[in-house]
Parts: structure tokens; C-alpha cells; sequence
């Protein structure tokens, strides 16, 4: 099984070419930690690292 990637810019787990979120065509497959987001509207978590799209992120992308 192949590592996930992230992107660079905004650490959202993506599996095309281009990131969803931030429109971003920069990725690592060297990633620490993973944060799901289901509800960016009442998550305090969200907030507080500035997420706008619900999924999964990265938490430190190298």
C-alpha cells in the first residue's frame, strides 16, 4: 500500500493532481499525524488551524 500525500500549502489529503481545497499542485508523501474534519462550522480544532473544507489532514507535512 502506497503512502497518502498531502499537500504542501494546506495539508489536505488529496488523490488527484490538484488539491480540492486550495487549488494547490504541490504534495509530500512525508507526513506526521492525521486530523479528520467533519464539521469545519462548530469544530474548535478547525478553527484553531484555519480549516475551511471538511476531510482528512496531515498535521506537519515535510
Amino acid at each position: 500500500m502506497s503512502k497518502k500525500k498531502a499537500c504542501k500549502k494546506c495539508k489536505l489529503f488529496v488523490e488527484g493532481d490538484k488539491c480540492p481545497s486550495c487549488g494547490s499542485e504541490s504534495f509530500s508523501t512525508s507526513w506526521q499525524g492525521r486530523l479528520f474534519v467533519k464539521d469545519v462550522n462548530n469544530s474548535l480544532i478547525a478553527k484553531e488551524v484555519d480549516i475551511k473544507v471538511k476531510g482528512e489532514y496531515a498535521i506537519k507535512v515535510k
